[in-house]
């Protein structure tokens, strides 16, 4: 195979997006996973999935190339040069990859994991494909089509129980709401192109200010700053991933406003380039604080026999530790202990009191159950 055709079928299958459709399936499977882990399941979910974002993306060039033509971002695409690949090549393409990845779930993973799989085909390809000259609602669309690989990565590692679980949804939930700052400031870089094109967007109906296209991007942004809250709300992350998620969504808010200020160019690749690193800095900081990874840790036995996942998870442990050790009230509680003289709850100070939500009540709902029945004791007592 020659190098030409070999780039002619990355770009047919726009291999960086699928790359990224797959770390956010294998995302989604890491934050379902406790030990032991199917790697086998982990595999073929991660390849079933990059075969159907190859043929969902291919099959899009296939009806948009004359569209395609038009625009400059777009112009050396194979199917718009026909240099190297043909559109029957690039449809057996689709119904190879597509075929292929569709049964690489269904014997790997489970029915609910295939499903979403072959949908999110339809629904990029199809959908997604149609609305995009028709109605500026195909970047909703289009958000949706985002958000099901990390739920596809969850329920794989879940064998298909975990589709309605409130993590699942919020990990989708996540990547629906990034990806309108991405793309909303990707297309306002590339409005006139998207304009030869004949594409519905924002951006190329937008007024020459970009007022709607920044409204947008700061909404969305802040949409997305609340998800860290959320998960801790919920239970599922400790409370320090609300604290750092602060200062990772501190500066995108920054990037949006500037962009708000400023609609330029220059403002707005900063906000596509903020999404691009506040992803996997978001993935990590989950993980590194999912209480499904920290019991992990705590309870399970099996961890040395768990390969990569027991590394990972012993070097999440790790850094916990470290944060810990930094945490101003840590520091604080520690020394308040050792000042009064009570070295015996020094390193025993516990959690950091930034605890949100249902977790904080029950404890306060224990504690006063236990009190009342100290009390209800001491009253028979004295009877």
């Amino acid at each position: 195979m020659s190098q030409q055709y070999r780039k002619a079928l990355a770009e047919l299958s726009k291999a960086r997006l699928s790359a990224l459709v797959v770390s956010t399936s294998t995302f989604g499977f890491l934050a379902a996973s406790t030990s032991p882990i199917s790697y086998s399941t982990l595999v073929a979910a991660s390849l079933g999935t990059a075969l159907c974002s190859s043929c969902a993306s291919t099959l899009n060039q296939i009806v948009e190339q004359d569209r395609d033509a038009k625009m400059k971002r777009t112009a050396q695409r194979p199917l718009v040069t026909k240099h190297v690949i043909s559109t029957p090549g690039a449809v057996a393409l689709a119904c190879t990859t597509g075929l292929s990845g569709g049964l690489t779930l269904y014997h790997g993973t489970d029915v609910v994991t295939t499903i979403l799989g072959v949908g999110n085909i339809g629904l990029y390809a199809g959908l997604y494909t149609y609305m995009k000259p028709r109605s500026e609602w195909n970047t909703w669309v289009g958000a949706v089509v985002g958000a099901v690989p990390p739920v596809m990565g969850y329920t794989a590692a879940t064998g298909g129980y975990g589709l309605f679980d409130l993590e699942a949804a919020l990990l989708g939930g996540t990547l629906f709401l990034w990806q309108f700052p991405h793309f909303f400031a990707l297309s306002w870089m590339h409005r006139v192109d998207y304009a030869r094109g004949k594409f519905q967007m924002i951006a190329t109906n937008d007024s020459a200010q970009g007022d709607e296209t920044a409204r947008l991007i700061t909404r969305y942004t802040y949409y997305l700053s609340a998800m860290p809250f959320l998960t801790t709300m919920s239970g599922i992350t400790s409370s320090m991933f609300a604290v750092e998620g602060l200062a990772l969504n501190g500066y995108a808010l920054y990037v949006a406003n500037k962009f708000n200020d400023d609609r330029s160019n220059g403002n707005a690749r900063k906000v596509f380039l903020t999404s691009l690193w506040y992803l996997p800095c978001w993935m990590a900081l989950f993980l590194l604080h999912s209480k499904k990874w920290k019991r992990a840790i705590e309870e399970d036995e099996t961890l040395d026999n768990d390969g990569i996942i027991s590394y990972l998870k012993l070097r999440a442990g790790e850094i916990r530790n470290i944060g810990k050790e930094l945490c101003v009230h840590e520091i604080a509680t520690v020394s308040a202990d050792i000042k009064d003289g009570d070295d015996s709850k020094e390193g025993q100070s516990g959690k950091c009191p930034i605890v949100f939500g249902k977790a904080k009540a029950q404890s306060v709902a224990d504690n006063a159950t236990i009190v009342s029945n100290s009390t209800r004791v001491e009253c028979e007592t004295k009877r």
